[in-house]
């Protein structure tokens, strides 16, 4: 058994997943239009180039996403997506790049329980937080 992340986006699934293979290092396996896939007769023309399936592998790690159809669309909430990241610095530098265009909830900084944390929604509307996987000095 395994638990993926399934993302959904009002239009910018396939945005997304390619700026999250660039920053986050990963290999896109799936990016499925609707007007690729048996659904096509059933969506408006202007949503045949959006994602009806995409998935993004990260480490041992699938993502998946997809554009929700308009009157389906709900902006995410209740959770986030927690990125464990090895080293202090490429926690900052992903941080960074998630945060652009973002809205930052928690500036990236050093916590009782991390040598780095911070939380952020991104332009593409997903929350995420970053977290140092190595614990700080104090905890050790």
């Amino acid at each position: 058994m395994h638990v993926s992340p399934h993302l959904t986006f009002a239009g910018h699934c396939e945005a997304a997943f390619q700026f999250y293979a660039r920053t986050l290092g990963g290999t896109i396996g799936t990016m499925l239009t609707y007007g690729q896939s048996p659904m096509v007769e059933q969506v408006r023309s202007d949503w045949h180039s959006k994602i009806v399936h995409a998935s993004l592998s990260i480490g041992d790690t699938m993502l998946t996403g997809a554009d929700a159809l308009p009157e389906q669309y709900v902006p995410p909430q209740g959770f986030y997506v927690l990125l464990g990241v090895d080293e202090p610095a490429e926690a900052e530098r992903v941080f960074r790049a998630l945060a652009e265009g973002g809205d930052v909830r928690l500036p990236i900084q050093e916590t009782f329980w991390s040598p780095r944390f911070g939380v952020l929604v991104d332009r593409f509307g997903i929350p995420w937080e970053i977290s140092g996987e190595q614990a700080p000095a104090t905890m050790r």
